[in-house]
């Protein structure tokens, strides 16, 4: 298949200058706030976006260096296959977050919620609907009764 490639649209700034301490997700981390950087050639496409309370941030997981196949969640003890897990070391290194827009000021999305390291490079940004997502009859697989506190582990924690 043919090489694929992404140009980012904007950068993440963080207080996680050396990826240190980064919530392993956004719901765990809802009073941390950081900025979005939108570059200029893409500032025409926050038109009307200050209305939303939440967004779903797509970005580079710039600071993955040795993905894998499988992975060892801090909050289970035993290996599953990456794609059966939300680590960050996958093939692609894409994150997906859900965080709250708080404004929109001169091409800076001003939010909380992180779970990004800072610098990271944003792919892409869309409005978070919460009817547009699948509800009712969820399964959690192996995670079944194990995402209670999830919410709160942060990179670093075993």
């Amino acid at each position: 298949m043919e090489e694929i490639r992404y140009r980012p649209i904007g950068r993440i700034h963080t207080e996680f200058k050396d990826g240190t301490g980064v919530p392993r997700q956004a719901a765990g981390a809802s009073e941390l706030a950081g900025r979005i950087e939108i570059f200029d050639e893409y500032l025409p496409g926050l038109e009307d976006l200050e209305g939303f309370s939440h967004i779903v941030v797509v970005f580079h997981l710039h600071r993955v260096s040795q993905p894998s196949l499988n992975a060892h969640p801090p909050w289970d003890g035993r290996r599953h296959g990456v794609f059966a897990t939300r680590s960050p070391y996958r093939p692609n290194p894409i994150g997906v977050s859900v965080v709250r827009l708080i404004s929109v000021e001169s091409g800076n999305l001003n939010i909380a919620g992180i779970d990004m390291a800072d610098a990271s490079p944003l792919l892409d940004i869309k409005p978070y609907v919460p009817e547009l997502n699948p509800q009712g009859d969820i399964r959690l697989g192996w995670l079944e009764g194990k995402v209670n506190g999830m919410n709160k582990s942060k990179s670093g924690d075993r």
